[in-house]
């Protein structure tokens, strides 16, 4: 069992702290202890009004990158030392940039600016700028929705950079296993990582019964087609032979070679949808964009 630093009780005491010291509705606040692993603070801190943060010492730019993503006018109350005792403090996130945390202790994070609910489907502007090529917002919108995730699946995200990200928002409770065989590509997901503040994602370089041996069994696997795509159909049907699959491609041969792959492996429930995606531009004309089918599979 993993070993937390903060027990049941050392949480209720903080909490009683918290209920003693102010206004706070405690029945709207979100409880998050960062010390334990896959736990996501920027993406909690933007989607709840009020959330309980439990933190290490030793985190020397925790305010600096929550302020990097916008959320400097969240207001941040805390204490001096790791038990909850004395008098509380409170000051605007954007004036706590060059702090740090210097003891492992709990601070209540309110956001004026929370959002109840996630907005699948981010702009591309959005993302790091780098080596990736985004598939557009509404073609990601429709993936998320045929992947139909819960907040603590695992799921292997192969060359889908983006998703991995938003896969990251949603199932915040569970893991992602990001493959990505390019080096530039690599360094990019690690760039967008950083900038959204995700912990639960894992980056391999391929897929494999090596690679993917010390890691979470996935339930589900979103790739997109390529030349290496039925060895690692195979590779990750013999680690769970249940698993899910969603398949993005831009080449018609393979969307139609597909459905008889899936039943050579005994995937079922077999779905093939073609998104098709046009914008008016500034010229009041349509730009088409590519138009990728989208194949949906169950083990």
């Amino acid at each position: 069992m993993e070993k937390q630093l903060f027990s049941n009780t050392n949480i209720l005491t903080w909490l009683q702290y918290y209920a003693e010291n102010t206004q706070v509705d405690l029945e709207k606040v979100k409880i998050l202890d960062i010390t334990r692993r896959n736990k996501n603070l920027i993406p909690t801190v933007e989607s709840n009004d009020a959330v309980l943060v439990f933190t290490e010492a030793g985190d020397q730019d925790i305010f600096y990158r929550m302020w990097d993503v916008g959320l400097g006018e969240c207001e941040v109350w805390y204490n001096v030392g790791s038990e909850p005792l004395g008098p509380i403090l409170h000051n605007k996130l954007k004036d706590m940039i060059d702090r740090g945390i210097n003891a492992s202790a709990a601070m209540l994070v309110l956001n004026p600016n929370a959002r109840s609910t996630y907005k699948i489907g981010m702009r591309n502007s959005s993302f790091s700028r780098g080596s990736v090529q985004y598939v557009g917002s509404e073609i990601r919108a429709v993936i998320l929705n045929k992947m139909h995730m819960s907040v603590g699946d695992t799921v292997c995200i192969i060359s889908g950079e983006s998703i991995a990200v938003e896969s990251a928002i949603i199932s915040g409770e569970g893991t992602i296993i990001a493959v990505e065989y390019n080096k530039n590509d690599r360094r990019t997901m690690e760039e967008n990582i950083h900038q959204f503040g995700l912990n639960n994602i894992t980056i391999i370089d391929h897929v494999d019964d090596e690679t993917m041996k010390e890691l979470p069994v996935p339930s589900l696997t979103m790739l997109v087609a390529s030349a290496s795509m039925e060895q690692e159909i195979q590779c990750l049907l013999r680690i769970n032979p249940h698993m899910e699959f969603v398949i993005y491609t831009l080449d018609f041969r393979c969307a139609a070679s597909i459905p008889a792959m899936f039943e050579q492996y005994g995937i079922g429930e077999t779905e093939v949808i073609q998104i098709g995606v046009s914008k008016l531009t500034a010229k009041n004309t349509f730009q088409t964009e590519p138009a990728p089918w989208i194949i949906s599979g169950k083990a």
